[in-house]
């Protein structure tokens, strides 16, 4: 059955697209969402007046996923979790989590849904991510999973400090 697409849909295409789909996934799932319409040749010549409209609407899409692709393609962020023996994650890191970081780290705002990951981040390091803005825009973000740099920092001054008491001890003791 065709039917004329009101909007983005994943994997069959965007606003005014004219998609071919089984009857009872455009009856039972698209007409009743309002996410399409009878490709009738009434409806058809209707789009062909909104077809400016929609060009105008995908080009502001597009220009709104390549901003959002500028502000954090080949950034990083870092998560914190906890970490058991050998390096490995008590759970997983989500992709909620993420977009959380994303959010809080460089202040721009994306859809969990769009984070996509091709495994679970079950251990400590740098991971790829893809952000997927729209269609084809995609963005890497380096994820830093783990203990971050600035305690890294404070664990070898504690070191340092138990070190230098170690030694006290030591020449007290002598």
């Amino acid at each position: 059955m065709k039917v004329i697409l009101l909007g983005e849909l994943r994997g069959k295409g965007g606003e005014g697209d004219i998609v071919d789909v089984a009857q009872g996934y455009a009856e039972n799932f698209l007409f009743p969402n309002k996410m399409a319409q009878p490709a009738t040749p009434g409806n058809i010549k209707q789009l062909e007046q909104r077809r400016k409209n929609i060009e105008k609407r995908e080009a502001e899409r597009v220009a709104n996923a390549e901003a959002l692709k500028a502000a954090i393609d080949g950034k990083s962020v870092t998560i914190d979790a906890k970490i058991g023996e050998e390096g490995q994650l008590f759970g997983s890191v989500t992709a909620a989590q993420i977009a959380d970081a994303i959010k809080a780290q460089l202040g721009t705002e994306v859809d969990r849904k769009r984070v996509g990951r091709g495994n679970a981040i079950k251990s400590v390091g740098a991971h790829k991510v893809e952000v997927n803005f729209y269609r084809e825009i995609t963005a890497e973000v380096t994820v830093l999973v783990g203990v971050t740099e600035a305690e890294t920092a404070e664990e070898e001054t504690e070191a340092e400090a138990e070190a230098a008491e170690d030694v006290e001890t030591a020449e007290d003791a002598e």
